[in-house]
């Protein structure tokens, strides 16, 4: 069975850190490209960041420069380093594997981890 567990979140102030995880398992992680999604409203999952098998990574434009994904395929863990947050990087972060551009490949979603970035 499919199963993500993030854990890492917080409140935290404008300008702090915080380091994300996501421990997986029922899947192949290796084989997969491995992402960081931000839940909105109405359940839609925006990805904010990507990882290939080999490493190569991918941001979206507002997060470029400020977060680090990284992947231990050894622990099947995804992580994701989130400097300089701003209140714009609220919300509940979940990880999945990829499928096709942004979109998500497995319906199984964790409880995520939230994340507050408030003064």
């Amino acid at each position: 069975q499919v199963q993500f567990v993030e854990s890492g979140g917080g409140l935290v102030q404008p300008g702090g850190s915080l380091s994300l995880s996501c421990a997986a398992s029922g899947i192949a992680f290796d084989a997969y490209e491995m992402g960081w999604y931000r839940q909105g409203p109405g359940n839609q999952y925006e990805l904010v960041s990507s990882i290939y098998r080999e490493g190569n990574t991918r941001y979206t434009d507002p997060v470029k420069g400020r977060f680090t994904i990284s992947r231990d395929n050894a622990k099947a863990t995804l992580y994701l380093q989130m400097n300089n947050l701003n209140p714009e990087d609220t919300g509940v972060y979940h990880c999945n594997a990829v499928f096709g551009k942004d979109d998500f490949l497995f319906s199984n979603w964790g409880q995520g981890t939230r994340v507050t970035v408030s003064s």
